[in-house]
């Protein structure tokens, strides 16, 4: 993976006990060398494994600072140090409004990625790390934590340009807390929301499930089709690359590379020619999963109707050929574990 880095911007924002927040502005860029080019790989690539992203545009009405701001960079009206210290102060004052006593740096990057640009904010903490010298003396020093980065989104500068009615150049975290921090990070970036990947991993699983239904495909062969479908989605998506219908056509119809189009359009289902997706809708292509009440099963999506049966009426599911371990399990704990254990002695 090659990310070239353009700009990187750093600042702190602090939080004392009363929660009053300060913010502390690096005086400069920080250099554009091989460490810093290391950093964004890393951020780049742990913001595309986040699971729960949403879709936005900037508000028709914004006069929000951030954009403001973004705009004037644009034009090279503002420097780009001018630019993360503007989104800085903004931060601050949205964090203030909603109450939230978050302390963190906040990074603002502008980097190229295969043939777009991006602009990436996210607000990361630190922890603390411990370390053994040659003297066995023990130090600690604070690393950036960015596996549990949380308040992040991603401009897309080259889709905004293109392609701003769309709605969708703007890619957020929308966090464990729901919608209150995809509420907060949103009016800080004076964004509103627009796609929804959820909806259209809907739209795809029930356009290749009906198209399935109404081909020749064999059995086998329509577990192939479901399994390619959704690695080609996952791997998009992992990417962080929007899913494209044409290529999607050609993995559901290898034979007619136009046909899923065609179907798509005759019934004029709405999906894009480009559309970010989430994978995790898509997973009964592959598998299905579910747990409530103490009781936790999963299970390949090829297995129903051969090994797994599922009676609706009665609400029953069978299995065939229980997996070994749970078997051995099940024996031990039926049959008593210390006719077990005595089987095994002399």
């Amino acid at each position: 993976m090659s990310v070239d880095v353009r700009s990187l911007a750093i600042n702190y924002i602090q939080a004392n006990e009363e929660g009053q927040l300060t913010a502390h502005f690096r005086q400069d860029l920080l250099p554009t060398n091989a460490e810093t080019a290391l950093l964004l790989e890393q951020l780049h690539l742990a913001y595309n494994g986040k699971p729960a992203k949403g879709y936005a545009g900037f508000a028709s009405d914004t006069a929000d600072n951030f954009f403001s701001a973004l705009a004037q960079w644009q034009r090279d009206e503002l420097p780009f140090l001018g630019l993360a210290e503007q989104a800085t102060a903004s931060l601050v004052v949205q964090l203030t409004n909603h109450q939230i006593p978050e302390s963190g740096y906040l990074m603002v990057c502008h980097y190229r990625y295969l043939a777009n640009e991006y602009l990436f904010v996210t607000l990361l903490g630190s922890k603390e790390h411990f370390s053994v010298n040659a003297d066995l003396t023990l130090t600690s020093s604070k690393h950036l934590d960015i596996a549990r980065m949380q308040l992040a989104a991603r401009i897309d500068l080259t889709e905004l340009s293109a392609n701003p009615e769309q709605q969708k150049y703007i890619s957020f975290i929308r966090g464990r807390a729901g919608r209150k921090v995809a509420d907060f990070f949103l009016e800080f970036l004076g964004a509103q929301e627009g796609v929804d990947p959820k909806q259209s991993a809907k739209t795809v699983l029930a356009s290749v499930e009906e198209y399935l239904s109404e081909s020749d495909y064999d059995v086998a062969e329509k577990h192939d089709v479901r399994k390619q479908v959704y690695q080609y989605c996952e791997e998009r998506a992992k990417s962080g690359q929007e899913v494209r219908l044409d290529e999607l056509s050609a993995t559901v119809d290898n034979s007619d590379e136009q046909a899923f189009v065609r179907y798509i359009q005759e019934r004029d289902i709405d999906v894009a020619e480009e559309f970010p997706i989430d994978v995790k809708e898509l997973k009964t292509l592959v598998k299905f999963s579910g747990a409530g009440a103490g009781l936790s099963v999963s299970f390949e999506q090829k297995l129903l109707g051969d090994r797994v049966q599922y009676d609706m009426d009665r609400d029953v599911l069978v299995i065939k050929g229980v997996p070994p371990n749970l078997k051995d399990q099940l024996l031990r704990f039926l049959k008593g574990y210390s006719n077990f254990d005595r089987g095994g002695q002399e």
